[in-house]
């Protein structure tokens, strides 16, 4: 989130909870955004938000209980649909009109209810306000990621600008909104990554993005059943995202090592494989590991990252 400056009014920040037990370290953390801008913290619904001059955070968490099935569509579906008109109708009144980044935490991602899996139905909902705001639903869309949690609403934290992202793909994936309908009938509304100008004058940066990462290569789920595999491919398609950004982004000078990661981890009993791989690739790399379910049932970790930010990681 974004933390109050001493320039800052009094506000509520955004806040919204999620289940993600830590897997590994201290318990309680917070993930903190700072600046040194003033900054303006508003309310509108069920959203709460707090933005400087050029870039706003906020959170967004609805309840699927409050949405009954209606023309064909699901409780989950029509609550994101809602979750991301919301988001837009903010964007548009706070002059910031480029989604940056989108953090999205939904129960049972992978359960089935209404003849279709519930992050399919998420996808539908997520693309029809894309599509109902007239915004692009391929090329030019944020880095996001999806994670399931066990019980809880379904919560949407966001990061926005003035400046538009520049998205980057991974030239060993197909990119997530032209996958092929076996994965659904609606294509994940998001890019492998983005890269995006944060900070006042003077202390500009180009912030690397890196949307939640997994064991895909093509379109496909690569080690079914191997955490250890699934680990290394993943971390390969992240230095695969980096040195495209590198490509994109001339003197940027992102590298693997120099990263913040968080670390999606399906089953607890894994984590001990999975943090050997890593910490051989990445050995004292900051590294949050949280248990989340990931949006494909046969994956059983996912990574995503940032470059290009001071590091304080202290819990």
């Amino acid at each position: 989130m974004f933390a109050a400056s001493p320039l800052a009014p009094p506000g509520e920040a955004p806040q919204s909870f999620v289940s993600t037990p830590v897997l590994d370290g201290p318990q309680a953390w917070a993930e903190i955004w700072r600046t040194a801008e003033p900054l303006r913290s508003g309310r509108q619904g069920p959203l709460t938000w707090r933005a400087s001059a050029d870039v706003l955070f906020g959170a967004i968490t609805l309840n699927e209980a409050d949405f009954v099935p209606r023309d064909g569509a699901t409780p989950l579906q029509q609550a994101a649909e809602a979750a991301y008109q919301a988001i837009f109708a903010l964007l548009a009144a706070e002059g910031m009109p480029y989604l940056l980044r989108v953090w999205n935490y939904l129960d049972d991602i992978n359960g089935e209810s209404f003849g279709l899996e519930r992050y399919r139905q998420f996808n539908i909902g997520r693309q029809d306000a894309f599509l109902a705001s007239g915004r692009p639903i391929t090329q030019n869309v944020p880095a996001a990621c999806a994670l399931g949690t066990i019980g809880g609403d379904l919560v949407v934290f966001f990061l926005a600008g003035r400046a538009a992202p520049i998205p980057v793909e991974n030239p060993r994936q197909v990119s997530a909104y032209h996958y092929p309908r076996e994965y659904g009938p609606r294509s994940p509304t998001f890019s492998r990554a983005a890269v995006v100008r944060l900070g006042g004058d003077g202390e500009r940066r180009d912030v690397l993005f890196i949307s939640g990462t997994a064991s895909i290569v093509g379109h496909r789920t690569l080690h079914v059943g191997d955490v250890a595999a699934q680990t290394r491919e993943t971390l390969a398609n992240i230095a695969a995202v980096i040195d495209q950004a590198n490509q994109i982004v001339p003197g940027a000078g992102y590298r693997l090592a120099d990263c913040l990661y968080k670390v999606y981890v399906r089953h607890p009993a894994d984590l001990a494989v999975i943090r050997a791989e890593i910490d051989r690739v990445l050995p004292g790399a900051p590294i949050l590991y949280l248990q989340a379910d990931v949006c494909r049932s046969d994956l059983l970790v996912e990574i995503e990252a940032s470059a290009g930010h001071p590091l304080e990681f202290c819990p």
